[in-house]
């Protein structure tokens, strides 16, 4: 009992204390009794001791881990000292930073113009749906519909096909909100795998998205040809379609095709035995205003040729600017010995006829192609082993910009073309702004004669991007193209033999090029 009443009485006493005093230590009651606040003196803990010492303000003595001062019982306490009366203190200037509640006070159009910034660079999801939580001023702004112009939508990526089906049903759950109320003013969307609701989802944007002009559908399954004619039909503006790597039924393509009809501008395609019918539909001449063509190969190639007729193709799409056949094994459709040369394409401007196997391009059907196009500006011709550059020197075209005959992996088995690049640069050195050389067996006389072209020419040339990569080209030749074309930010020289060990790899940027080119001026083989 009496050591309950002892605990009580303690617990009363420290209750009774002020706040601020239950919270000090034992250091700090000594503090202020030996060296009161104001007084002028400050404490020094020796080895043994514990000293007051008169200084011009209060200091602590630093506390030691492992011994404790002995508690001073002798140690006299000296009269305070009377301290100058301080100078009345300037007022503090106002700090200087960022205001944290701008984005409270900005005006809504103001705000709306910074996110469509953040819109434009990153897309609205999902920065729009976090700056809706933000404030009620943020919620407003992220909810305009001219934020929402361009959408990406792919459902979370599941192992199992079960649990993709319910990440799917879930964000369509969402979208049945969403798409009603943000995306009024959608203009490009694009959906990825999608396997099981794709349906749901185009219905929802064929009735809200009236202002659709692209859509794209990636690995995406389960299309129907109702779903594509109510897109077509609804949304009045849709002009582009990317169906590359999905699963859509050349029915449906075809007939989407039709509805649309002139107001069609692009199409991108991946070639499965379907795409024969699509180009069929096409060489009706359903798409007049057709403006780019793509058909590309997918993960599982397929070994049977594409047969394009080119002349029919010139009367159907005399609109076409971009043609591309990429990877993809083709050959134009046979008509006879001697065909007639079709219209042309008046408006091209790219052709890629690019592929990593033995193409049946040769330089009579690259002018069945060209014959009419002077408006060409890039011609990608990597993999094609067949062309000369006597084919290429007949082109009409004048101001060709880009051109790469690069044949990667290809020169140990095929009979490359051993002389004529010198054809090449004094047709387009003018106007060449790229060119790719790679794995072109031309002699070292050849080439060196091709690149003194860019050193003779009267005006600077406009060359930013060279690959000779495994070329014969010798430090001679690289250092009068690196000095004649001060322009060039990209340099591959990677299995050149004829040059020094150390330099033979690829120079991005304008220091790297320079420092190859004293690298070169300092090489005793240069002067070869």
């Amino acid at each position: 009992m009496a050591q309950a009443a002892a605990r009580r009485a303690r617990r009363l006493a420290r209750a009774s204390l002020p706040a601020g005093t239950r919270a000090r230590s034992a250091e700090d009651w000594w503090w202020d009794r030996l060296a009161p606040s104001g007084s002028g003196c400050h404490l020094m803990q020796a080895d043994s001791m514990l000293l007051v010492l008169p200084g011009l303000g209060p200091t602590r003595a630093p506390r030691r881990a492992t011994r404790r001062a002995p508690r001073p019982t002798t140690a006299p306490r000296p009269r305070p000292r009377p301290r100058p009366r301080p100078e009345p203190a300037s007022p503090p200037a106002p700090e200087q930073g960022p205001d944290a509640g701008w984005g409270d006070r900005a005006p809504l159009e103001v705000l709306v113009h910074i996110f469509g910034l953040l819109v434009a660079a990153e897309g609205p999801v999902p920065f729009l749906g976090r700056a809706a939580r933000v404030c009620r001023l943020w919620r407003r702004a992220a909810s305009q519909p001219a934020l929402w112009h361009t959408a990406t939508l792919s459902p979370p990526l599941a192992g199992r096909a079960k649990s993709g089906a319910q990440a799917e049903k879930k964000l369509l759950a969402s979208l049945e909100w969403l798409v009603p109320s943000r995306f009024s003013l959608l203009q490009r969307l694009t959906l990825i795998h999608w396997k099981s609701q794709v349906q749901p989802v185009l219905k929802l944007v064929s009735a809200c998205c009236r202002r659709l002009t692209f859509l794209k559908l990636s690995d995406c399954h389960g299309v129907t040809t109702d779903t594509l004619l109510a897109l077509a039909k609804s949304c009045r503006q849709l002009h582009s379609l990317d169906l590359q790597h999905s699963m859509v039924d050349s029915t449906a393509v075809v007939s989407f095709l039709e509805a649309v009809g002139p107001r069609m501008r692009k199409l991108w395609l991946t070639y499965s035995s379907q795409t024969t019918a699509i180009v069929g539909a096409l060489l009706g001449s359903c798409c007049p205003q057709l403006q780019v063509l793509e058909v590309s190969t997918g993960i599982n190639r397929n070994s049977t040729p594409l047969q394009l007729p080119v002349e029919a193709l010139q009367k159907a799409c005399p609109q076409l600017q971009v043609l591309r056949l990429l990877n993809l094994m083709w050959m134009p459709k046979p008509s006879g010995r001697r065909p007639a040369l079709g219209p042309g394409f008046p408006c091209l401007e790219e052709l890629c006829l690019a592929g990593s196997t033995c193409a049946f391009v040769s330089n009579e059907v690259l002018g069945r192609l060209l014959h009419g196009s002077p408006s060409l500006r890039l011609l990608d011709l990597r993999g094609c082993d067949r062309i000369t550059p006597e084919g290429l020197r007949d082109l009409p075209c004048q101001e060709l910009e880009q051109l790469h005959l690069g044949l990667y992996g290809m020169s140990d088995r095929l009979t490359v073309a051993k002389e004529g690049s010198p054809l090449l640069t004094q047709k387009w050195h003018h106007s060449l702004r790229e060119l790719d050389l790679s794995g072109q067996g031309f002699g070292e006389g050849d080439l060196e004669q091709a690149l003194a072209a860019f050193s003779g020419a009267p005006a600077l040339p406009a060359l930013s991007r060279l690959n000779l990569r495994g070329t014969r080209v010798t430090p001679g030749m690289v250092s009068s193209v690196i000095s004649s074309c001060p322009g060039l930010l990209y340099l591959n020289l990677e299995s050149c033999r004829c040059l020094p060990r150390g330099l033979k790899r690829v120079y991005r940027g304008l220091d790297e090029v320079q420092w190859c080119l004293e690298q070169l001026l300092a090489s005793p083989l240069s002067a070869s």
